[in-house]
């Protein structure tokens, strides 16, 4: 979990509420080390993407466990060890008497020994003794810089830099890129470089906070109860929220029992809908199964008939009673004949009502992301869907109340999927249900649209018949995923024409259906293959596939797993960094959820995307 027991004392910093708090907590951070891992314990809200290059990668990270006291220690540091003094080659390149640098003269006595105005050096001057860089350049140096220096250039009136006369949106994009979305690892602080552009000037520090507002991420509820009780002080930043995001909070972060966690009343329905009540220009909620408990059905109506500016709502994972009820309850209401969301995630939401989907659903006109994979969606529910909607983003896997007729029937036929779909999930459980048989298959793959990205037909029925079909799907699809019923000789053949390799644009095949072999000797991982380079796989055959990673190393390839999915991944990806549109911030491939919002993948989102069948 990206939070941790001292999180108190870095909330103030993620979200500030005036210019003398700010400067007051500024000078309270700290330099502890960061924790050990001994210390730590993991969390299922760390899971995130790891940026190291290689596809497939995630990573866990830790939950500190030192105490409130520990994380900010202004106790003097101990006196280190003069440096040596003289020249001092480049690191890279010892022998090098090029790019080196000076350090200080034999006078020198240190930092801490220059007196200013009767006190010892700063800190900072501090660092940069620790660092071992300082220096101080021999007279005949400094009177050469000294002659070779320009004439200095008068300063900006104050509030007239360049920086400060950039269009508002032009400065707002250059802050974005500072901002950390994800909660930090351990005691690392976040947004620290933003509460620094806070003390910079009146224009910067209104365009940076429009970054640290704008979406709100809460990783568990004390941020919460601190997120509040700021906006209800200054409700001028709650005007500028435009997303609450859930994803990350892990109620086990400070409390041990959901009965500690009820008495502290930090998240409670009273208070996430005062709390909704305060951001009338919000557009993005986000939450999961483990704030299913606080959504009742005065909360629901809020979101879904009182907040018209909503436009993306997820509800992953939420299967309470309370949840369920809540929307019951709703459903009695008098319901606007259109509603704005154009993205809605109801993934997993496996105790809702058919009734729920047959209300909302007809209601869409402009949706563009739909995710109601394993709910209770029918036929009557899918075929309302209205046709001036473009869905891009559908996910109707394991959805056991569709019949295959009228599935093929909304993906062939239907405005609103027929020309527009990038995402396509209609994967099944072959051992529990059978969506698409193979005269399904048989009409549904001529006629998909080129726009197509991403095809998901695992635990489908299919045969060689269809074979050719995929090969010309895979000139413009990047992920593919085949149902049972192919050899491996019919894969092979994907990526073949008469014996030769023709070009493809594949990147992920997920073969998870198949039991078969995979060796560093297999078609599938020559080179020829590329730009394929990942390869998921059935636990069996991985384990048989993992047994032999240095072999598969030599051929180009490694083993990775992460949850309950496997894969293979190709080591020379050409440094394809995964990252497309239509991934909406994720960077790895064959994602199982829709997500509704650009974000970077982590948390609970992270799990339900990635880490399950």
């Amino acid at each position: 979990m990206a939070g941790h027991h001292g999180s108190e004392h870095h909330m103030v910093l993620d979200l500030p509420t005036s210019m003398s708090i700010i400067m007051k907590n500024a000078n309270a951070i700290g330099r502890s080390d960061s924790p050990s891992e001994k210390t730590a314990r993991s969390s299922f809200s760390s899971v995130r993407e790891n940026d190291d290059g290689l596809a497939q990668t995630f990573t866990r990270s830790k939950v500190s466990s030192y105490l409130p006291d520990q994380v900010f220690d202004e106790s003097p540091t101990e006196e280190l060890p003069q440096p040596t003094y003289g020249f001092r080659p480049p690191l890279t390149q010892p022998h090098s008497r090029l790019h080196g640098f000076i350090v200080p003269a034999d006078s020198f006595k240190g930092w801490r020994s220059i007196p200013i105005k009767g006190k010892q050096a700063s800190r900072s001057c501090e660092d940069l003794h620790k660092l071992h860089m300082t220096w101080s350049p021999p007279p005949e140096f400094s009177k050469a810089i000294a002659e070779e220096e320009p004439k200095a250039v008068s300063s900006p009136a104050p509030g007239q830099a360049r920086l400060e006369n950039l269009p508002s949106e032009v400065l707002g994009q250059i802050i974005d890129l500072l901002e950390v979305e994800l909660p930090p690892n351990g005691l690392s602080t976040r947004n620290t470089d933003l509460m620094s552009l806070l003390l910079t000037s009146r224009s910067i520090h209104a365009a940076t906070l429009n970054t640290l507002y704008r979406h709100i991420t809460i990783p568990h509820s004390r941020i919460f109860r601190k997120f509040l009780a700021t906006i209800i002080e200054y409700p001028a930043l709650a005007s500028i929220v435009r997303r609450l995001d859930f994803s990350h909070f892990n109620p086990s972060t400070i409390f041990s029992t959901a009965s500690e966690r009820a008495q502290t009343r930090n998240l409670t329905t009273e208070t996430l809908s005062q709390c909704l009540d305060l951001t009338p220009f919000l557009q993005e909620f986000l939450v999961q199964e483990y704030i299913d408990d606080d959504i009742n059905a005065d909360i629901l109506r809020k979101l879904f008939l009182g907040m018209p500016r909503i436009q993306a709502l997820d509800f992953c994972g939420c299967s309470s009673a309370r949840f369920r009820n809540g929307f019951r309850e709703i459903l009695d209401d008098p319901w606007p004949e259109t509603l704005n969301i154009t993205r809605l995630s109801f993934h997993k939401c496996i105790s809702l009502s058919p009734a729920v989907f047959e209300t909302i659903l007809p209601r869409l006109h402009k949706l563009t992301h739909l995710d109601v994979a394993g709910t209770r969606i029918t036929d009557q529910a899918l075929a309302s869907i209205p046709t001036t909607a473009r869905i891009t983003h559908l996910n109707l896997a394991k959805c056991r109340d569709l019949s295959s007729e009228a599935t093929v029937k909304f993906l062939t036929t239907h405005p609103a999927v027929n020309q527009s779909l990038v995402y396509l999930s209609v994967s099944t459980d072959a051992t529990g249900h059978l969506l698409l048989g193979k005269d399904d298959v048989d009409q549904l793959l001529p006629v998909l649209p080129t726009t197509l990205r991403s095809l998901s037909l695992k635990g489908s029925r299919m045969d060689s018949s269809h074979v050719p079909l995929l090969a010309k799907l895979s000139q413009t699809l990047e992920e593919l995923a085949i149902g049972r019923g192919l050899s491996q000789t019919d894969i092979h053949q994907i990526f073949t024409q008469q014996g030769q390799w023709h070009p493809h644009n594949l990147r992920y095949l997920d073969i998870s259906d198949m039991e078969t072999v995979i060796g560093s000797a297999s078609s599938l991982l020559a080179p020829a293959t590329s730009p394929l380079h990942v390869i998921e796989l059935e636990e069996r055959t991985y384990e048989r596939a993992a047994k032999n990673k240095k072999s598969l190393e030599r051929v180009g390839w490694t083993a990775k797993e992460f949850g309950s999915r496997y894969w293979l991944v190709r080591l020379d990806a050409d440094s394809d960094t995964g990252a497309r549109w239509w991934k909406m911030g994720a960077e790895s491939w064959g994602m199982r959820k829709v997500p509704v919002a650009v974000a970077e993948v982590g948390g609970m989102y992270g799990s339900f995307m990635f880490g399950r069948r």
